[in-house]
């Protein structure tokens, strides 16, 4: 409605612009054309007098008043409307000029505003004057052409409102449809979609980037749900094995083994701080909370010699470094990073485990290699995923949190690097890049 009005006042703004260039267009031509009509008719009375001619009564041509005065000022000749009046003007060309014109309101013996020519006969005794005068036009030239120019305006106004509230309302109803469907859609019925225009305008390019935004919503949601649905289960998992050791000691306090039962729930307080403190580490990395903190140039190689020399592990660790390889990050998070790794591979390999740093066109290659059973192409993917767990790693290590490999990929993105498993002769090879970069080495 706003659009609409805004253009029907524009409308009339430009149509009362056009209808007053064209009255004074229209005016000035009619303007004109009566002074010839008038100055036409006094030299028509000129012609008379020249010839000896002049009637004491003028005919009226083209309702025009004509007067002819002698040398001496007496009226000699006039049209019916000034019969036995006076002169209707008492202006004259001057000595130079034979023919002049004014604009009188009135002229003597007449009504209204008109104009009046003026001409000078030469006679032989002496100058003759002939009058004559007609009506001014009016400012709106005639009745017939303001009614034309307002009927015209009027139909040129409705068109264009009719047409813009026509338009304004084929483009914002599919926006209104968008709007609505956006209004109908919340978290427990996500699946929906908007309405997609058939055109080929911006209306349907929004109405696919905002289909594109709910589906990446969506997956958003899909994945919250799961991640706390599993962390539900995984939160469960250790609370329950506490509640069923203590309660089994309650029902026999007096044979129950209380040093056993304390190991227990100690045990099972111990999973549960370390998926707290996983979920905790996540929800950092997710809210990118040390993003402000400056990054440092790290040397990889002497990260990993520091950290591998911090204690021994159930497997030998077999070191293959390159010295200088720098990268820039944080280097306790990269240290969590490789711990993660390193832990990892403890749980799966038969008899040792193989670190290798190097540089590879202009990236630093972190690699960690067991020689345990490998992980299957279809599963490299899955291990990343928060509180996923392989059988064979649930066998192996049943108190894993099933958050460490995604809490080192999620380390690596934030160092703008990758982390992902790729093949190897045997076991389960893990490999990091980093931006190589030069500068002093952290340590």
């Amino acid at each position: 409605m706003r659009m609409t009005l805004g253009a029907a006042v524009i409308a009339t703004l430009v149509c009362l612009g056009v209808s007053a260039l064209a009255l004074l267009s229209v005016r000035g031509q009619a303007a004109d054309y009566e002074h010839e009509q008038t100055v036409a008719d006094a030299l028509h009375v000129v012609h008379l007098i020249k010839r000896d001619r002049l009637p004491s009564r003028l005919d009226e041509r083209d309702s025009s008043a004509l007067q002819v005065l002698d040398a001496r000022g007496a009226v000699v000749a006039a049209t019916r409307s000034l019969a036995g009046r006076a002169p209707m003007a008492t202006f004259r060309p001057d000595e130079q000029s034979v023919q002049t014109s004014r604009v009188l309101c009135p002229p003597a013996g007449l009504s209204g505003c008109m104009n009046v020519v003026s001409s000078r006969v030469y006679q032989s005794d002496g100058d003759w004057t002939v009058y004559a005068a007609d009506s001014t036009v009016p400012w709106y030239v005639s009745p017939h052409l303001c009614a034309f120019l307002l009927l015209v305006s009027v139909m040129a106004v409705a068109v264009t409102a009719a047409h813009t509230w026509r338009t304004v309302g084929r483009t914002l109803g599919p926006v209104d449809a968008i709007r609505a469907e956006l209004a109908e859609i919340t978290a427990t019925d996500s699946g929906r979609r908007v309405p997609v225009p058939p055109g080929r305008d911006e209306l349907r390019q929004l109405a696919v980037t905002v289909n594109a935004t709910l589906d990446r919503l969506d997956s958003a949601l899909e994945r919250q749900r799961r991640f706390t649905s599993d962390a539900s289960h995984d939160l469960r998992s250790p609370i329950t094995a506490a509640r069923v050791c203590i309660e089994e000691a309650l029902l026999y306090p007096g044979e129950a083994d209380w040093p056993a039962v304390a190991g227990t729930t100690l045990t099972c307080l111990d999973r549960l701080q370390a998926i707290v403190d996983d979920l905790l580490e996540l929800a950092r990395l997710d809210a990118d909370a040390d993003a402000a903190s400056p990054a440092t140039p790290v040397d990889l190689s002497a990260l990993v010699g520091t950290e591998l020399g911090r204690g021994p592990r159930r497997h030998p660790v077999h070191p293959h470094l390159t010295p200088g390889t720098t990268v820039r990050g944080d280097r306790l998070r990269l240290a969590r990073l490789l711990t993660n790794l390193l832990d990892n591979a403890e749980r799966h390999a038969e008899s040792r485990i193989d670190v290798t740093v190097r540089k590879l066109e202009g990236t630093a290659v972190l690699e960690v290699l067991d020689d345990g059973p490998g992980i299957a192409p279809e599963h490299r993917e899955l291990v990343f995923q928060r509180f996923a767990r392989l059988a064979d790693a649930r066998e192996r290590d049943a108190g894993g949190t099933g958050l460490g490999l995604p809490i080192a990929r999620q380390i690596a993105r934030s160092h703008g690097g990758t982390l992902g498993v790729e093949d190897s002769p045997g076991g389960a090879r893990f490999v990091l890049r980093l931006p190589l970069v030069q500068g002093r080495v952290s340590r």
